[in-house]
Protein backbone atom coordinates (compact mmCIF):
# COMPACT_ATOMS: atom_id res chain seq x y z
CA UNK A 1 0.00 0.00 0.00
CA UNK A 2 1.37 3.75 -0.88
CA UNK A 3 1.95 5.84 2.16
CA UNK A 4 -0.43 8.11 0.26
CA UNK A 5 -2.90 5.34 1.00
CA UNK A 6 -2.69 5.34 5.01
CA UNK A 7 -3.71 7.20 7.44
CA UNK A 8 -3.80 7.77 11.22
CA UNK A 9 -6.91 7.79 13.26
CA UNK A 10 -7.32 11.13 15.77
CA UNK A 11 -8.52 10.79 18.95
CA UNK A 12 -12.03 11.79 17.82
CA UNK A 13 -11.72 9.19 14.90
CA UNK A 14 -11.17 11.81 12.16
CA UNK A 15 -8.47 10.03 9.63
CA UNK A 16 -5.58 11.72 8.66
CA UNK A 17 -3.36 11.15 5.78
CA UNK A 18 -0.03 10.20 6.98
CA UNK A 19 2.15 11.73 4.76
CA UNK A 20 1.19 16.03 4.06
CA UNK A 21 2.76 18.29 1.69
CA UNK A 22 4.10 21.11 3.36
CA UNK A 23 3.36 24.93 2.10
CA UNK A 24 6.30 26.99 4.14
CA UNK A 25 8.07 29.38 2.36
CA UNK A 26 6.02 29.22 -1.11
CA UNK A 27 4.84 32.45 -1.84
CA UNK A 28 1.74 32.72 -2.62
CA UNK A 29 0.85 33.37 -6.21
CA UNK A 30 1.96 30.78 -9.30
CA UNK A 31 4.08 28.98 -7.40
CA UNK A 32 2.12 27.53 -4.24
CA UNK A 33 -0.62 27.26 -6.99
CA UNK A 34 1.44 24.90 -8.99
CA UNK A 35 3.15 23.04 -6.29
CA UNK A 36 0.13 22.17 -4.40
CA UNK A 37 -1.59 21.21 -7.96
CA UNK A 38 1.36 19.08 -8.21
CA UNK A 39 1.19 17.43 -5.10
CA UNK A 40 -2.52 16.69 -5.71
CA UNK A 41 -2.07 15.48 -9.34
CA UNK A 42 0.52 12.91 -8.07
CA UNK A 43 -1.68 11.74 -4.79
CA UNK A 44 -1.21 13.74 -1.85
CA UNK A 45 -4.53 14.06 -0.06
CA UNK A 46 -2.81 16.50 3.01
CA UNK A 47 -2.43 19.77 2.75
CA UNK A 48 -0.68 21.80 5.40
CA UNK A 49 -0.77 25.78 5.22
CA UNK A 50 -0.75 28.98 7.83
CA UNK A 51 -1.98 32.52 7.43
CA UNK A 52 1.52 33.58 8.26
CA UNK A 53 2.61 31.75 5.27
CA UNK A 54 0.43 34.21 3.40
CA UNK A 55 -0.40 32.01 0.25
CA UNK A 56 -4.03 30.51 2.23
CA UNK A 57 -5.21 31.99 -1.27
CA UNK A 58 -3.52 29.85 -3.52
CA UNK A 59 -3.19 26.86 -1.89
CA UNK A 60 -7.79 27.49 -1.51
CA UNK A 61 -7.41 28.03 -5.50
CA UNK A 62 -5.04 24.92 -6.50
CA UNK A 63 -7.35 22.91 -4.17
CA UNK A 64 -10.37 24.06 -6.06
CA UNK A 65 -9.18 23.25 -9.57
CA UNK A 66 -7.81 19.98 -8.92
CA UNK A 67 -11.52 18.87 -9.23
CA UNK A 68 -11.22 16.29 -6.17
CA UNK A 69 -13.90 16.57 -4.34
CA UNK A 70 -13.67 19.07 -1.29
CA UNK A 71 -13.95 15.85 1.48
CA UNK A 72 -11.12 13.69 0.15
CA UNK A 73 -8.37 16.20 0.92
CA UNK A 74 -7.40 16.83 4.39
CA UNK A 75 -6.43 20.66 4.94
CA UNK A 76 -4.64 21.97 7.85
CA UNK A 77 -3.79 25.47 8.89
CA UNK A 78 -2.75 27.66 11.81
CA UNK A 79 -3.92 31.16 13.48
CA UNK A 80 -0.96 33.43 13.34
CA UNK A 81 1.26 33.43 16.80
CA UNK A 82 0.73 37.27 17.55
CA UNK A 83 -2.93 36.50 17.90
CA UNK A 84 -3.43 35.69 21.61
CA UNK A 85 -7.06 36.63 22.70
CA UNK A 86 -10.70 35.17 22.52
CA UNK A 87 -11.86 37.75 19.51
CA UNK A 88 -8.95 38.17 17.73
CA UNK A 89 -8.42 34.43 17.21
CA UNK A 90 -11.87 34.44 15.75
CA UNK A 91 -11.82 36.98 13.57
CA UNK A 92 -8.55 34.79 12.29
CA UNK A 93 -9.94 32.16 11.42
CA UNK A 94 -12.63 33.72 9.46
CA UNK A 95 -10.30 35.49 7.49
CA UNK A 96 -8.50 31.76 7.17
CA UNK A 97 -11.82 30.39 5.72
CA UNK A 98 -12.05 33.35 3.73
CA UNK A 99 -8.76 33.36 2.07
CA UNK A 100 -8.90 29.92 1.66
CA UNK A 101 -12.54 29.96 0.22
CA UNK A 102 -13.40 27.11 2.29
CA UNK A 103 -16.64 26.06 4.14
CA UNK A 104 -14.12 24.67 6.91
CA UNK A 105 -10.86 23.30 7.33
CA UNK A 106 -10.43 19.91 8.88
CA UNK A 107 -7.26 20.79 11.38
CA UNK A 108 -6.56 24.55 13.04
CA UNK A 109 -3.25 24.89 15.06
CA UNK A 110 -2.06 27.88 17.51
CA UNK A 111 1.24 28.36 15.02
CA UNK A 112 2.59 28.88 18.33
CA UNK A 113 3.04 29.57 21.74
CA UNK A 114 4.44 32.86 21.69
CA UNK A 115 4.50 35.09 18.90
CA UNK A 116 7.87 34.77 16.59
CA UNK A 117 9.40 38.03 17.22
CA UNK A 118 9.02 37.48 21.79
CA UNK A 119 10.21 34.08 21.51
CA UNK A 120 9.58 32.50 25.07
CA UNK A 121 7.47 35.28 26.34
CA UNK A 122 4.92 33.46 28.95
CA UNK A 123 1.44 33.94 26.64
CA UNK A 124 -0.60 31.40 28.87
CA UNK A 125 -3.92 33.20 29.32
CA UNK A 126 -4.10 34.34 25.41
CA UNK A 127 -3.35 30.56 24.68
CA UNK A 128 -6.25 30.01 26.69
CA UNK A 129 -8.79 32.44 24.92
CA UNK A 130 -7.12 31.64 21.34
CA UNK A 131 -7.99 28.05 21.94
CA UNK A 132 -11.16 28.45 23.68
CA UNK A 133 -12.31 30.39 20.23
CA UNK A 134 -11.04 27.61 18.50
CA UNK A 135 -13.03 25.13 20.16
CA UNK A 136 -15.85 27.40 19.78
CA UNK A 137 -15.47 26.93 16.05
CA UNK A 138 -14.93 23.00 16.34
CA UNK A 139 -18.02 22.45 18.03
CA UNK A 140 -19.64 24.53 15.26
CA UNK A 141 -18.33 21.76 12.32
CA UNK A 142 -15.91 24.95 10.89
CA UNK A 143 -12.92 22.71 11.80
CA UNK A 144 -12.72 18.88 12.43
CA UNK A 145 -9.79 19.09 14.97
CA UNK A 146 -8.02 21.69 17.10
CA UNK A 147 -4.21 21.71 17.81
CA UNK A 148 -1.24 23.26 18.93
CA UNK A 149 2.40 24.02 17.17
CA UNK A 150 5.61 24.20 18.60
CA UNK A 151 3.72 23.63 22.40
CA UNK A 152 6.54 22.16 24.98
CA UNK A 153 4.66 19.83 27.72
CA UNK A 154 4.05 22.97 29.74
CA UNK A 155 2.67 24.18 27.21
CA UNK A 156 -0.24 21.68 26.39
CA UNK A 157 -0.43 21.39 30.24
CA UNK A 158 -1.81 25.09 30.60
CA UNK A 159 -4.60 24.25 27.40
CA UNK A 160 -5.59 21.40 29.38
CA UNK A 161 -5.56 22.41 32.70
CA UNK A 162 -8.33 25.78 31.05
CA UNK A 163 -10.11 24.41 28.30
CA UNK A 164 -12.40 21.58 27.34
CA UNK A 165 -11.07 20.19 24.42
CA UNK A 166 -7.77 18.09 24.54
CA UNK A 167 -4.95 19.26 21.49
CA UNK A 168 -5.50 16.24 18.94
CA UNK A 169 -2.33 17.13 17.08
CA UNK A 170 1.11 19.21 17.96
CA UNK A 171 3.24 19.82 15.55
CA UNK A 172 7.01 20.31 16.30
CA UNK A 173 10.39 20.67 14.01
CA UNK A 174 10.99 16.74 14.16
CA UNK A 175 13.75 15.67 12.32
CA UNK A 176 17.10 13.18 12.46
CA UNK A 177 19.28 14.91 14.81
CA UNK A 178 16.59 16.94 16.23
CA UNK A 179 13.58 14.64 17.30
CA UNK A 180 12.88 16.66 20.91
CA UNK A 181 12.01 13.22 22.78
CA UNK A 182 10.87 14.94 26.02
CA UNK A 183 7.64 16.66 23.45
CA UNK A 184 7.34 13.66 21.58
CA UNK A 185 7.22 11.18 24.47
CA UNK A 186 5.16 13.48 26.21
CA UNK A 187 2.52 13.97 23.52
CA UNK A 188 2.58 10.14 22.83
CA UNK A 189 1.39 9.36 26.35
CA UNK A 190 -1.07 11.75 25.91
CA UNK A 191 -2.31 10.32 22.82
CA UNK A 192 -1.76 13.74 20.91
CA UNK A 193 -0.37 12.80 17.46
CA UNK A 194 3.17 14.99 16.90
CA UNK A 195 3.38 16.40 13.44
CA UNK A 196 6.60 16.25 12.07
CA UNK A 197 7.57 19.97 10.13
CA UNK A 198 10.87 20.63 7.89
CA UNK A 199 11.77 16.95 8.19
CA UNK A 200 14.61 17.46 5.47
CA UNK A 201 15.89 20.26 8.54
CA UNK A 202 15.31 22.74 6.40
CA UNK A 203 16.78 21.45 3.39
CA UNK A 204 20.43 21.03 5.55
CA UNK A 205 20.01 17.22 6.00
CA UNK A 206 20.09 16.62 2.60
CA UNK A 207 24.03 17.38 2.49
CA UNK A 208 24.63 15.66 5.71
CA UNK A 209 27.64 13.44 5.15
CA UNK A 210 26.12 10.52 7.45
CA UNK A 211 22.77 11.07 5.68
CA UNK A 212 24.15 10.76 2.34
CA UNK A 213 25.92 7.39 3.60
CA UNK A 214 22.38 6.16 4.80
CA UNK A 215 20.62 6.62 1.62
CA UNK A 216 23.76 5.11 -0.30
CA UNK A 217 23.10 1.86 2.30
CA UNK A 218 19.13 1.71 0.75
CA UNK A 219 19.27 2.80 -2.70
CA UNK A 220 17.24 5.84 -1.68
CA UNK A 221 17.80 9.68 -1.43
CA UNK A 222 18.46 11.55 1.48
CA UNK A 223 15.28 12.89 1.60
CA UNK A 224 13.61 9.71 1.46
CA UNK A 225 15.81 8.36 4.54
CA UNK A 226 14.75 11.44 6.71
CA UNK A 227 11.16 11.19 5.76
CA UNK A 228 10.95 7.58 6.26
CA UNK A 229 12.83 8.13 9.77
CA UNK A 230 10.19 10.14 10.53
CA UNK A 231 7.40 7.59 9.82
CA UNK A 232 9.28 5.21 11.63
CA UNK A 233 8.95 7.29 14.52
CA UNK A 234 4.88 7.20 14.17
CA UNK A 235 5.11 10.90 13.27
CA UNK A 236 3.51 12.32 10.77
CA UNK A 237 6.04 14.66 8.09
CA UNK A 238 5.36 17.54 6.07
CA UNK A 239 8.00 17.73 3.17
CA UNK A 240 7.81 20.55 0.69
CA UNK A 241 9.33 21.06 -2.45
CA UNK A 242 8.15 23.08 -5.69
CA UNK A 243 9.43 20.60 -8.31
CA UNK A 244 7.55 18.04 -9.30
CA UNK A 245 9.69 15.30 -9.60
CA UNK A 246 11.01 15.68 -5.64
CA UNK A 247 7.21 15.73 -4.63
CA UNK A 248 7.11 12.48 -6.46
CA UNK A 249 9.84 10.97 -4.88
CA UNK A 250 8.89 12.47 -1.60
CA UNK A 251 6.28 9.70 -1.59
CA UNK A 252 8.08 6.46 -3.07
CA UNK A 253 8.62 5.62 1.00
CA UNK A 254 7.02 1.50 1.04
CA UNK A 255 9.89 -0.43 -0.81
CA UNK A 256 12.28 -0.16 2.21
CA UNK A 257 12.22 -0.08 5.76
CA UNK A 258 15.53 1.22 8.17
CA UNK A 259 16.50 -1.32 10.38
CA UNK A 260 16.28 -0.87 14.03
CA UNK A 261 19.85 0.01 14.16
CA UNK A 262 20.45 2.54 11.90
CA UNK A 263 16.94 4.84 13.33
CA UNK A 264 19.09 4.20 16.62
CA UNK A 265 21.92 5.51 14.86
CA UNK A 266 19.79 8.51 13.40
CA UNK A 267 18.84 8.89 16.91
CA UNK A 268 21.56 9.52 18.14
CA UNK A 269 23.34 12.19 15.68
CA UNK A 270 24.38 15.34 16.99
CA UNK A 271 21.47 17.97 17.12
CA UNK A 272 23.15 20.37 14.43
CA UNK A 273 20.53 20.98 11.96
CA UNK A 274 17.62 22.26 13.94
CA UNK A 275 14.44 24.31 12.58
CA UNK A 276 12.00 26.46 13.48
CA UNK A 277 8.65 27.24 11.51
Amino acid sequence: MSILNEFYVLENGIKIPKLGFGTWQIPNGEVTYNAVSAALRNGYRHIDTAAAYRNEESVGKAIKDSGIPREKIFVTTKLESHIKDYEGAKAGFLKTLKDLDMDYVDLYLIHAPWPWNEIGKNCDEGNVQAYKAMEEFYKMGKIRAIGVSNFTPKDIENILAHCEIKPFVNQIAYHIAHHQAETDAYCRAKNILVEAYSPLGIGKLLTHPEVINMAKKYGKSPAQVCIKYDLQHDTLPLPKSTHENRIIENTQLDDFEISRDDMDYLDSLDPEHQSVD
